[in-house]
């Protein structure tokens, strides 16, 4: 890249230093255009879209040495991704897992989605190493108490998880730091009420929304909503929050759902990769959040200030804002160099815009 853009990777990278020195920094943005243009994580695939002065090999075996020797800053790349939301507004947390294999090598991820209306932003992840078990008590709580250091209590607006995420001490914990959860549970937890009654939700569960106020599920004290859903499902929501919240709180930890699609057949085939090393794994999905936040935030400005997705005869955006942010790069990236210039410019006009408005202390 020209001289240019050199000085504008360290406008960028001066306050977010997510690696350290200017030839990293500037491979890490390279790397993200790659990313979005190739819509690969495979190396080989990325390798086409970085320096086209040299050839590919070349390329791959720079991008190699950087997942062998370059260390990340994961609390750095949290602040970035905090730049993405709206400051001193508050964050729905999303929390949930997703896995894959690859031979006899078993990816299993634990991650944590921030949420503001309709920007979502993954915020931390870990890469459990569990033969694809489910994350433990402490692997939630590890990495929900970065999100409150990150964040703030007062920022965390509520917390919403899946049936694997039940239990006594991980149900109190939320409780006793204050935070408001909404979690689906399995229908055998029993539900103890105020008269002493201790009933199954099948029991109770109809095709109306039932709300259960003050009952006591897992040895903690919240509220439940019950729903038999049209394929005989039964929808067991418990919180703390009103009963009749719930219903409508839960649906919105699909965002963290979406999120995993991007990441995977509907963005970045993440699952494609051949990386079997945690540390490296890791690396790449941290590439990969930077490259999906980009896009979302971009597709909302598209969308807002530039134009807009079609609405297609069901009611229903045709493009996601993370596919409407994406298409926008990937056509950017094909223009001539004059074009891409005059992006490269903008993208870090509106990133240091982010920066300067940041309330969070670097």
């Amino acid at each position: 890249m020209k001289t240019s853009f050199s000085n504008k990777i360290k406008e960028v990278f001066s306050k977010v230093k997510i690696v350290k020195n200017l030839a990293r920094q500037k491979f890490v943005l390279s790397f993200l255009f790659g990313l979005i243009k190739s819509r690969q994580v495979q190396f080989c695939e990325v390798a086409q879209h970085l320096n086209e002065q040299v050839q590919d090999i070349s390329n791959e075996v720079r991008i190699q040495d950087f997942f062998r020797q370059a260390e990340l800053d994961y609390e750095q790349v949290a602040l970035l991704m905090c730049l993405f939301l709206k400051q001193k507004e508050k964050v729905r947390l999303s929390i949930d897992r997703t896995e894959w294999d690859f031979g006899k090598c078993q990816v299993n991820i634990l991650m944590v989605l921030a949420s503001q209306g309709h920007v979502q932003v993954p915020l931390y992840w870990e890469l459990l190493d569990n033969k694809s078990g489910n994350s433990s008590t402490q692997d939630r709580k590890a990495i929900l108490g970065k999100c409150i250091k990150r964040l703030g209590k007062e920022r965390i607006g509520i917390v919403l998880a899946d049936r694997e995420f039940v239990g006594h001490e991980w149900l109190k914990y939320l409780k006793d730091n204050g935070i408001a959860f909404c979690v689906r549970l399995p229908k055998h937890h029993l539900i103890e009420r105020l008269d002493g009654r201790v009933q199954l939700p099948a029991e109770l569960a109809q095709e109306q929304a039932l709300h259960l106020p003050d009952c006591l599920v897992d040895g903690v004290w919240g509220q439940v909503y019950l729903k038999r859903l049209t394929n005989g499902d039964l929808l067991y929501l418990f919180g703390s929050m009103q009963a009749r919240h719930l219903g409508q709180l839960y649906r919105r930890r699909w965002t963290i759902e979406a999120c995993f699609q991007s990441f995977k057949s509907r963005g970045f085939d993440l699952e494609s990769t051949h990386l079997k090393d945690l540390v490296k794994l890791k690396k790449l999905v941290a590439l990969v959040s930077i490259a999906f936040g980009m896009c979302v935030s971009l597709g909302i400005h598209q969308h807002e200030r530039v134009k807009k997705i079609k609405v297609k005869k069901h009611g229903y955006k045709a493009n996601s804002f993370f596919r409407h942010g994406l298409n926008t790069i990937r056509q950017m990236l094909k223009k001539d160099e004059k074009t891409w210039q005059l992006f490269i410019t903008k993208f870090s006009r509106w990133l240091n815009l982010k920066l300067c408005n940041c309330q969070l202390q670097f």
